[in-house]
C-alpha cells in the first residue's frame, strides 16, 4: 500500500474515529496499524494534524467593498491623506457636504456605509493605496540672541492652557543644500488650545521682516491674542517684538535652549503644514516669494484649519514603567473654536457663514495647482525637468550654490 493510498484509507476513517467512543476508536486504530503496519502514536497525531481534520476559518463577507473603498480612497485624498483616527471624524459630517458639491457621485446606501466605518477599517482598507502613493526631519538652529533673552521669561515644560489665544511661532527655512545668500523664511504661528495655524513667507529672517509677517498672521486670526511663546532665534527676540508685546499686553515668552519639544506643537505643524507642503527646495526669488505667500494666505489655512483634524493628548497615566497616553476625538480648528465659549457669537457666525461656503475638493484642487506653479518657477530658475520637492538636499560648498541676481532690486542713483 502506497502513501497515497494510506492517507485516503485514514481518511475515510477520521470521520468513523472522531465520532466513535475510546473503546471504538482503540478498534478503529488498531484495523488501520494492521493493515498499514504504521506506528500507533504516529497514526494519532497524523489524524489530529491533517488538514481536513482542521475545520476551516469562517470568513464574513466584507462589507466595504467596490464603490465604497473607491469613494473612501477619493475622500481620503481630497482631505490631505490623513490616517484614519483622523479621517474617522470627518466623514460622518463631510460627506454630504461633498455629495451636495457634486465631487462624490455614489448613492445613499454607500454615503451610509461610510458614515459606519471605523477608523481601523479605514486603515487597513487604505492600506493599498498608501503603498502605490509610497507615502527625518529639518534639522536647523537659529544662532543664539542678545542679553535681552534674558528679561524674556522662560516656560517651562509642556503647555497647560485651556485658555483661547496662546500661540507658539517658529521659523522655517527654505535654504535647500545651502544656508548661503538670501532665501525665502515661512514664519508659522499655532494657537496652542485649537491648533489654528497660520503663515507667512519673508524673504531673509530680519527682525522688521518677522515682526511684520506676525502682524499680518494676527490679522488673519479668529481670535484675540493672549500670549506668544518663540525660541531663542534672533528673528525672536529682539526689541521691535519685545516692544510689541509690552504695547498690545502681550505675554512673551521663549522655550528653553536646546530644548525642541518645549514647542511640539509648532514643530509638528512645521511638517504636516509647511514641510510636507513646500518640501526642501530652495526658494530665493521674489516671484517664488508672492507665490507661497498666496497658498498660506488663502487655500492652505483655510484647508488645515477647517478640514484638517487635529489630534490632542486627552489623558496620560503610568502604569509601571510605562506611560499609556489617550487621545481625544479628532477635532478640526474650526471645530474647536466653534466649541469655545471663550469666542463671541458674532465670531462665530462669520466662521459658520465661511465653513458652510468651502468645497474642501476644491480648495485641495487649487493647493494643487498652486504647488505646481511653484514648482515650475524652481525649474526654471534651476532649468532643472525632474525635481523631488520632499528629497532633503546633501550640503555643498559655497561656491556651488547660484545666487539670483537679476530677481534682486536695482540700487543706485536716479537716472
Amino acid at each position: 500500500m502506497d502513501m497515497h493510498a494510506r492517507n485516503e484509507y485514514l481518511k475515510a476513517l477520521a470521520d468513523t474515529y472522531m465520532k466513535a467512543t475510546r473503546k471504538n476508536k482503540g478498534r478503529v486504530l488498531d484495523e488501520y496499524c494492521r493493515n498499514t503496519r504504521q506506528s500507533r502514536k504516529y497514526v494519532i497525531r497524523k489524524i489530529w494534524k491533517r488538514s481536513y481534520l482542521i475545520p476551516k476559518k469562517k470568513t464574513r463577507k466584507s462589507v466595504y467593498t467596490g464603490y465604497v473603498i473607491d469613494a473612501l480612497a477619493k475622500v481620503w485624498k481630497i482631505f490631505d491623506c490623513p490616517c484614519g483616527q483622523r479621517l474617522f471624524p470627518l466623514l460622518k459630517i463631510e460627506v454630504e457636504r461633498l455629495r451636495r458639491f457634486r465631487e462624490l457621485e455614489i448613492s445613499d446606501d454607500t454615503a451610509n456605509k461610510l458614515r459606519k466605518i471605523s477608523s481601523a477599517t479605514i486603515d487597513r482598507k487604505l492600506a493599498h493605496e498608501r503603498t502605490i502613493m509610497g507615502l527625518s526631519r529639518y534639522r536647523g538652529r537659529a544662532k543664539s540672541s542678545s542679553l535681552l533673552k534674558f528679561k524674556i521669561p522662560v516656560r517651562m515644560g509642556v503647555w497647560n492652557a485651556p485658555k483661547l489665544g496662546y500661540v507658539e511661532a517658529d521659523l522655517v527655512q527654505h535654504c535647500g543644500a545651502s544656508l548661503a545668500g538670501e532665501f525665502v523664511n515661512t514664519v508659522s504661528a499655532t494657537e496652542i488650545s485649537t491648533g489654528w495655524w497660520e503663515g507667512e513667507a519673508i524673504m531673509g529672517k530680519s527682525q522688521r521682516f518677522t515682526f511684520q509677517a506676525l502682524r499680518n498672521i494676527r490679522s488673519r486670526c479668529p481670535f484675540e491674542w493672549k500670549g506668544l511663546d518663540s525660541d531663542n532665534g534672533v528673528e525672536f527676540i529682539n526689541h521691535t517684538i519685545d516692544r510689541y508685546c509690552e504695547g498690545t499686553n502681550l505675554e512673551f515668552t521663549r522655550s528653553r535652549p536646546y530644548h525642541k519639544n518645549d514647542n511640539a506643537h509648532i514643530e509638528q505643524k512645521n511638517w504636516t503644514h509647511v514641510r510636507q507642503t513646500l518640501g526642501y527646495l530652495r526658494y530665493d526669488t521674489h516671484a517664488e516669494l508672492s507665490a507661497i505667500n498666496s497658498l498660506y494666505r488663502n487655500e492652505l489655512r483655510l484647508y488645515k484649519n477647517f478640514f484638517q483634524p487635529v489630534m490632542k493628548l486627552a489623558r496620560k497615566e503610568r502604569i509601571g514603567g510605562s506611560i499609556k497616553r489617550k487621545l481625544a476625538v479628532p477635532k478640526t480648528p474650526y471645530q474647536r473654536l466653534m466649541e469655545s465659549r471663550q469666542l463671541p457669537e458674532n465670531d462665530k457666525r462669520k466662521l459658520r457663514k465661511l465653513y458652510l461656503s468651502l468645497n474642501p475638493a476644491l480648495l485641495k484642487r487649487n493647493i494643487d495647482c498652486k504647488i505646481d506653479a511653484l514648482l515650475a518657477l524652481y525649474q526654471s530658475k534651476t532649468r532643472r525637468q525632474a525635481v523631488n520637492p520632499h528629497k532633503k538636499l546633501n550640503p555643498r560648498p559655497l561656491n556651488t550654490v547660484t545666487f539670483y541676481m537679476m530677481d534682486k532690486e536695482a540700487v543706485g542713483l536716479p537716472t
